[in-house]
């Protein structure tokens, strides 16, 4: 039986990890490029409701095929450890450059953005009973709001080296130790800004925009890609 085999099952995790990784980055694209914008645009009483009843619905599917991803892609990637060789050839390098920003975004999911908009969520529910609106309430939505514009921002870079791991025979760096200090400072620096960043500054304004925040994705995939190559063995 072919599934029964070891690369049965590691096409099984494989399987999973694509199905669960289509529903959770095809969610977060459609927060972020659809709702968002509508929401801009609409009434109060149609975002309301659309808080109340349809806000809730899309993050179950988000945040549980955020954990299905990160557990799916982190067995793949220790199975692949554990045959050994795994830094011999760029696939390593690039899975598991993949595999963090991946990580780094699952955390914005469960702890920040799930969190911050179950605030939201309840808010919308107590107004429309007639209770008073929570003042913490606007602050959770944009910080909730520039997570998951991070999220759009990583998962770029995120899918090209998820792809380049197979696909893209990428240099093998000379020194570990210094390409991840430099890759986890980048990655450490974009996080930061999504939890401590403010609204309309300098950091956070290129997020404020579908076209920015796609760009800074664009960019941030540039700069990984290019200490690829500035690290050539």
């Amino acid at each position: 039986m072919a599934l029964a085999s070891s690369e049965g099952w590691l096409f099984l995790l494989r399987w999973i990890h694509f199905l669960a990784g289509i529903t959770w980055i095809g969610i977060l694209y459609y927060f972020n490029f659809v709702q968002t914008p509508f929401f801009a645009e609409t009434d109060a009483g149609v975002r309301s409701g659309a808080i109340q009843k349809l806000v809730p619905r899309a993050l179950w599917w988000f945040r549980w095929g955020a954990m299905f991803t990160f557990l799916s892609g982190w067995l793949i990637i220790l199975h692949r450890m554990g045959q050994g060789g795994f830094f011999a050839g760029s696939y390593g390098w690039a899975i598991l450059t993949g595999g963090l920003l991946g990580t780094i975004m699952w955390a914005n999911v469960w702890f920040v953005i799930w969190p911050k908009q179950q605030i939201v969520i309840q808010n919308a529910v107590d107004t429309a009973a007639g209770k008073p609106a929570n003042p913490a309430a606007a602050p959770a939505g944009a910080r909730a709001g520039l997570a998951s514009r991070t999220n759009v921002v990583l998962s770029i870079p995120m899918l090209f080296f998820m792809g380049a791991a197979s696909h893209l025979p990428l240099p093998v760096p000379r020194s570990g130790a210094a390409f991840w200090l430099l890759a986890l400072v980048i990655m450490v620096l974009v996080e930061l800004n999504a939890l401590r960043g403010v609204p309309n500054t300098t950091s956070t304004k290129p997020l404020a925009t579908v076209k920015g925040t796609l760009w800074a994705g664009f960019v941030l995939s540039a700069i990984f890609y290019l200490w690829f190559e500035v690290m050539r063995g």
